[in-house]
Order: structure tokens, then sequence, then C-alpha cells
């Protein structure tokens, strides 16, 4: 028994058969796979040098006076290299010099004091030094940093936090910041002017603030 088509149901049918034989006659085309290696977000891991820039770089120290008021100094002749690697940061090392003869209290009479082998011995002594051992992330931009301190011919290892402060590209250069506080035991450098009769204070708290660019 056959089925008797209706013009438009015969119309459809033909429709059907034309657009099957195109698409068998239509050549297949493959879709590139995407290469890892443009993933987005990927990790930078590439080391930067920094020196440190001596203009806009201190070293703030504050003591106690006559077990009264706390003195604050500075020293101005700030020096070094730092290396960084990553992005975001993975990797910090630090070496950093500090000109003692570059000590300033504002006070002309107080600053040659301060250069005398009472306290910094600046001809003996001409730098301070810090250069760091290991470093380790603490979290954001807070890092663990411990390395050698020297300081009137005596190294003593320390462990000080170190912030990131900032980092930035413009104009003028790739440029990166650091701080850190933390606080030490001058008799322990050979400078105990002061100390026995308590007209200055042994604890010294510092202040390091640091500024560089990459070459």
């Amino acid at each position: 028994m056959f089925l008797s088509l209706t013009p438009t149901l015969a119309f459809a049918i033909s429709t059907l058969l034309v657009l099957s034989a195109i698409t068998q006659q239509m050549p297949t085309t493959t879709v590139p796979a995407t290469s890892a290696t443009t993933a987005p977000n990927q990790v930078s891991t590439a080391a930067t040098s920094w020196k440190i820039d001596d203009t806009h770089s201190m070293v703030l120290f504050r003591v106690q006076h006559f077990g009264a008021g706390m003195f604050w100094g500075r020293f101005d002749g700030v020096t070094g290299s730092i290396s960084t690697s990553g992005n975001p940061m993975q990797t910090l090392t630090m070496n950093v010099t500090i000109d003692t003869n570059s000590v300033s209290s504002a006070n002309e009479n107080l600053d040659g004091h301060l250069r005398s082998p009472d306290f910094f011995s600046v001809k003996e002594f001409p730098t301070m030094t810090f250069v760091s051992a290991s470093a380790k992330k603490i979290n954001g931009d807070m890092w663990e940093v411990t390395g050698d301190l020297t300081m009137h011919g005596v190294t003593k290892i320390i462990t000080t936090n170190v912030e990131m402060t900032g980092q930035s590209e413009s104009a003028r250069g790739k440029k990166i910041g650091f701080e850190t506080t933390f606080t030490i035991d001058r008799s322990q450098f050979g400078m105990t002017y002061g100390i026995e009769k308590n007209s200055i204070g042994k604890s010294v708290r510092i202040i390091v603030a640091l500024e560089a660019e990459s070459p």
C-alpha cells in the first residue's frame, strides 16, 4: 500500500534531501587547541635587581636620654642592592650599607660627639651593613627577614619583619619600597657609653625606610 503525498509534504521531503546532500559535501573545519602558554593569570618568576636610592632612603634611630625623653637621630647615607623575583613577589634578598659619617641630629656639636669613639667611631668603622641570609613571606606584603647586622665592628644575626610598602612603574622607571622597625641592645655591639650612669639608654629602636629603582 502506498501513501499518497500531498504537494506540501512532497516539497518538504525534497528540501530535506537537498540539504542532506549539501551537508555531506561541506569540508570539515578543525578548531585549533588553545596553547597552554597563553593562559591568563600566569605567574612571572623573573628576577629583578634594584639599586637603593640614596636620596629617598634613610635610617632613623631612637634612644632614651637620662631616663626621660626619647632622642631621635638619622643616617642619610644609605646605599646597597635588593633582589626580588616573581609577580607577586616570591623571593627577597637585601644588602644594605649605611655611611656612619652621615649621622645627623640637627645639632652640629652633638653630631660630632656621635661620630666620636664614644658612639659610632666613624673613622674606625665608616659603615654599618645588613646582609640578608633568608626571607620568608608571612602574609600579604610582609616578610620575615633574617641576616647579619654589622655595627661598630661587631656582627650579630637579627630577624625583623619587613614590609614591601609599594611598587610602581612610570616615566621615572620601576620603583619599589620597603620599611622595617626593630630594636637592638647597643651594648652587644660594643657601644656602652652612658649606659652605666643611665644617661643614654642601651635599647635603640631603628627604623629603616628604603626606596629602590631598577636600572
